[in-house]
């Protein structure tokens, strides 16, 4: 089996990092809610879209190293791994923050990934020819379709429900804040450990 996996937003957990850096810079009360949809809808209401898209450059730049990994990834990859399937890790993120400083966030991206064991033959042994950082929506629908993929798991309905998508695609969405309890397209999962269970099941599993 051949699994695409999206990288922010369902590998990594910026919500803690969102808030953090948003408090320490006076940019929302610290009695918000500790997740990035609250942040960014306290500054859009506010009209300081420019401040949200600094943020946004800052914490997928500078600052991300400090991201969270969700847990139950490292759990899921052991598993995929053990059952001899290939794993891609498939994203699409611009090259550069729109405003603020001038951070390289793929090569952000690829350092988090490095500092989390994912390329470290005494970690998670993944390739580094699998992970894929597109410009735009639709490079990596074209990348997924590229790569062969049998599943693809993604937390942005736009992407699974996307008309280019491979018509034979088993589609997982990923939505750990539960927001999206209408979607009918595919399973959703609310956990990595629900993932798990749906592509590898085991007697054990909880979520």
């Amino acid at each position: 089996m051949i699994i695409g996996v999206d990288f922010d937003n369902t590998i990594v957990s910026y919500d803690a990092l969102f808030h953090k850096v948003a408090t320490e810079q006076e940019l929302v009360p610290a009695s918000i809610p500790r997740n990035k949809t609250a942040v960014r809808d306290w500054l859009r209401q506010q009209d300081r879209e420019d401040e949200w898209t600094r943020l946004q450059g800052e914490v997928y730049g500078a600052r991300m190293a400090e991201a969270e990994i969700y847990t139950g990834v490292r759990d899921f990859f052991q598993q995929a791994q053990s059952s001899g399937s290939t794993l891609y890790i498939i994203s699409h993120k611009t090259k550069y923050p729109f405003l603020g400083d001038k951070h390289d966030l793929h090569a952000a991206a690829r350092q988090w990934l490095e500092a989390q064991g994912f390329f470290s033959d005494t970690g998670w042994g993944l390739p580094r020819e699998c992970v894929f950082f597109e410009l735009t929506k639709e490079e990596k629908i074209a990348r997924i379709s590229a790569c062969g993929c049998h599943v693809f798991i993604d937390d942005l309905p736009e992407i699974l429900s996307a008309p280019d998508m491979p018509t034979d695609l088993a589609r997982i969405l990923f939505d750990p804040a539960d927001l999206l309890a209408d979607w009918g397209l595919s399973p959703r999962a609310l956990t990595w450990a629900k993932i798990t269970q749906l592509l590898f099941p085991r007697i054990d599993a909880s979520f």
